[in-house]
């Protein structure tokens, strides 16, 4: 691999790492609605296309693994650090401090892994599996979100 590919893939996930966090400080600021709640895990369903190719297919159990492994361990400080709350005729994501400082930590836990398993499965396919665990956490996060969502709503109307 040439040495400005490996820089790439260093830097892509910084940059996108901030730039969800950029994402989520603007997200606390309009109000939410199912549409802004479901949207993301849609959106991101379409990344499932990728294993159309054979390169980026992973074994059935490292898959599920992963997106257990988002599912239930890291999207729970997700979870914790977001709540919904009722503002006027709206409602928002109430922010927190520690929110951000969980986005940041599991940017580094993301990075950390990442060259770990680098060494351990091709590029693609350790592209492939923290695509399918970061899926998994989004997921879950939202289902939890929308929930709360509309038991919010139902209170109020």
């Amino acid at each position: 691999m040439s040495a400005v590919l490996k820089i790439l893939f260093m830097v892509a996930p910084v940059v996108g790492g901030m730039a969800v966090l950029a994402w989520r400080i603007q997200e606390t600021r309009t109000p939410v609605s199912v549409k802004k709640i479901i949207i993301p895990p849609l959106g991101m369903s379409t990344g499932f296309c990728m294993f159309f190719s054979p390169a980026m297919r992973i074994p059935w159990l490292l898959g599920l693994g992963a997106f257990l492994v988002g599912a239930l361990v890291l999207s729970y400080p997700l979870a914790r650090t977001s709540s919904l709350e009722k503002s006027g005729d709206v409602i928002l994501m109430r922010r927190s401090p520690g929110f951000i400082l969980i986005l940041l930590g599991l940017l580094a836990l993301r990075l950390g892994l990442h060259d770990y398993i680098g060494h351990v499965l091709p590029a693609r396919q350790t592209a492939a599996m923290f695509f399918v665990l970061a899926f998994g956490m989004i997921l879950r996060w939202r289902v939890a979100m929308y929930f709360s969502f509309k038991k919010l709503r139902a209170q109020t109307t």
